[in-house]
């Protein structure tokens, strides 16, 4: 399939939420085969449409570990259930060279339609859970540095300006 270009931070694109996908047709299709050739390329664990530019509510997540080592397609997810809390560092192909440890549930129940329209309910804790839970943020128009605190959010911001002006200084 395609790359496609990955939104970066402050992209406002990635501030808006997503539509539900009605039809998963070949346009839906095509769009999964293209995300999973950019999440491999970037190289992520996951990857939100709205990261690429398209505001539809479909997800890719490969955690690459032995529990789960498919490859999860997910249309419409949604957490379902949740408990328990972590807090774990992330990062985000939309957010180059920048991580932060973040809270998140430990344990969720997420529910979402698979490639053939069959709606899927899935429990996953550890690294999955909160793959499942960050890229659903990316759904609703939210990064995972808008659960930072204001004073670690306002670090970010002075120290994510100095890693963009370094790359451009590079190029």
């Amino acid at each position: 399939m395609a790359l496609r270009r990955i939104l970066h931070y402050p992209d406002p694109l990635l501030n808006q939420k997503s539509a539900p996908v009605e039809y998963i047709d070949e346009q839906i299709i095509s769009l999964v085969a293209d995300m999973v050739d950019t999440m491999y390329a970037a190289p992520g664990v996951g990857l939100a449409a709205p990261q690429v530019g398209v505001l539809k509510r479909v997800i890719i997540i490969d955690c690459g570990n032995r529990e789960d080592p498919d490859l999860i397609r997910a249309v419409n997810p949604q957490i379902v259930d949740s408990e328990g809390e972590c807090s774990e560092e992330e990062g985000c192909l939309s957010v180059p060279d920048y991580y932060a440890s973040v809270k998140r549930k430990s344990w969720v129940k997420v529910s979402y339609q698979d490639m053939q329209g069959h709606w899927i309910e899935r429990e996953c804790e550890g690294l999955l859970a909160i793959a499942f839970q960050h890229e659903i943020d990316h759904l609703d128009g939210k990064l995972f540095v808008d659960r930072l605190s204001s004073l670690k959010k306002s670090m970010f911001r002075k120290k994510y300006q100095r890693i963009m002006e370094q790359q451009k200084e590079q190029l």
